[in-house]
């Protein structure tokens, strides 16, 4: 019997079921510590340099890299036992599958997952602020991160938005698309390094699009990846928030995993409805998870969760705002919020394994 403190000490334990849980816990311990090496592969190319490759040697491979052997050796190993890399004791030789590289070696494939494994050394890097946020009901707010969130939260939706926003949720949304062929103006908030307002005008040379992110480092990295893609003419980034960004008459408005992480996501979108042309479009993206905890026992749901905790919920607190949903409120709680901020047209557009995408108007 349990004691008041908590102990299972004396307690009739099925002892098969101890064991197993404690595998689980140990395989998500090393998965943890495993997670450094998979984004320490990524941001020194070392899964770029064996793409394609072949069985490499490590001595060949930090040859590649300009890295150093011992380093590069002992890497190796930990690859061989995470299965992410395979070894023929015989050569000595080291070979990523095709199959692994377009995972982990390719930002621009759909696929590409590595940009996860960066945020983890900004998300670690703050348990202690986030102790105290548990404490005393405080936010710790997006800024308080370091650079590797902005970047791996960059890189990890990228692909995702690169292989579906065009061709799938675009077109998905009612009359959009032949509004952005005929030249249309769009507003793109929570827009971070803009990959998303980058993808959407590069589709849509007729039309305008601007960009809003209260964060300013973010601001200027998306200014810096538009002109690098020659977009500078018809795409302007402004510091803002989802609350008070300038403009209107917009004929779509996008909230691109974003909406959730606001302190006050009623009076965004209420602002949205103001800012909407008559006709006018919101398409709104937010995590594919569910209200309904036990919904979210799978890989997307376990991720999404765990990212709400470290990230989502202590961002929106941090604004000290009237909601703070998280980011698996679910869907009839944004449509409740949609529909009283003016906005009570609601549909399910698209849906993938990540992401839900809404298509809301007035």
């Amino acid at each position: 019997m349990a004691t008041a403190a908590g102990s299972t000490r004396g307690a009739a334990l099925d002892e098969d079921r101890v064991q197993r849980f404690l595998e689980r816990v140990i395989t998500d311990g090393g998965a943890a510590v495993a997670g450094l090496c998979t984004s320490l592969g990524d941001r020194l190319g070392l899964y770029t340099a064996m793409a394609g490759a072949g069985p490499l040697t490590s001595a060949r491979l930090a040859a590649r890299t300009g890295l150093v052997e011992r380093y590069v050796r002992e890497w190796l190993a930990a690859q061989v036992a995470g299965e992410y890399v395979t070894h023929v004791p015989d050569t000595d030789t080291y070979e990523l599958p095709d199959e692994h590289a377009a995972v982990l070696a390719d930002p621009d494939l759909s696929t590409y997952a590595a940009g996860f494994f960066t945020m983890l050394q900004a998300v670690y890097a703050t348990e202690d602020s986030l102790m105290d946020a548990f404490r005393t009901g405080q936010g710790v707010g997006w800024e308080e991160h370091g650079p590797a969130l902005f970047d791996g939260t960059a890189k990890f939706f990228r692909p995702g938005y690169t292989a579906a926003l065009v061709p799938e949720w675009l077109t998905a949304l009612d009359g959009v698309t032949d509004k952005l062929e005929r030249g249309a103006h769009v507003a793109d908030v929570g827009c971070g390094y803009g990959y998303s307002t980058a993808l959407m005008a590069r589709a849509f040379p007729r039309s305008r699009f601007e960009g809003f992110d209260f964060h300013r480092p973010s601001v200027d990295a998306a200014r810096d990846i538009a002109d690098r893609q020659g977009l500078g003419d018809r795409v302007h980034f402004e510091v803002a928030t989802a609350q008070d960004f300038p403009g209107d008459d917009f004929d779509l408005i996008t909230f691109f995993d974003c909406l959730h992480d606001t302190g006050d996501p009623g009076g965004a979108l209420h602002h949205a409805e103001q800012a909407l042309a008559d006709g006018g479009t919101c398409m709104i993206v937010e995590p594919n998870a569910s209200a309904r905890a036990e919904e979210n026992t799978n890989p997307v749901g376990r991720a999404l969760t765990a990212a709400s905790v470290a990230v989502c919920l202590p961002s929106a607190l941090a604004q000290h705002g009237p909601q703070a949903l998280g980011n698996h409120a679910g869907e009839e709680a944004m449509r409740e919020i949609a529909d009283e901020a003016g906005l009570h047209h609601w549909r399910l557009a698209a849906e993938s394994p990540v992401n839900r995408v809404y298509d809301v108007g007035r």
